[in-house]
């Protein structure tokens, strides 16, 4: 089976053009070499895949004969993806939130008044 259908077939891109072009930037290798989206996957292969920041790794462990649901995902592969990537990404998630929730438009007057102070402050630095 080729490596962007059992990308798909076990959930892990949404349609399989997706999967064809995580293959061809690079994102996805399979035992150690970077896969071309024809390439084909074996039983017990090794697959990392890097997608939202997160390094994936997987061992394949059947191929499925078609798309199957979500609960059926494990039968097909073993995820080995350390739990430290996951924590990554919410410090990620937590370094980007802001006290602003998403959709509040614009700065306020005060929220414009602690940028600049806090400009001024790096500034000061520099220049000492």
């Amino acid at each position: 089976m080729r490596i962007d259908k059992y990308l798909w077939c076990i959930r892990y891109y949404k349609t399989r053009s997706i999967a064809t072009e995580a293959c061809k930037k690079g994102h996805i290798t399979v035992n150690g070499q970077s896969a071309k989206a024809s390439r084909e996957v074996f039983p017990t292969d090794k697959i990392t895949l890097r997608k939202d920041q997160i390094l994936y790794q997987l061992t394949v462990l059947d191929l499925p004969p078609n798309r199957v649901g979500a609960k059926l995902v494990d039968i097909y592969r073993k995820d080995t993806t350390p739990a430290e990537s996951f924590e990554h990404l919410e410090l990620l998630k937590l370094s980007k939130d802001y006290y602003r929730s998403k959709g509040m438009g614009r700065p306020t007057k005060k929220d414009r008044r602690d940028i600049d102070d806090y400009l001024d402050f790096e500034d000061d630095e520099t220049i000492e």
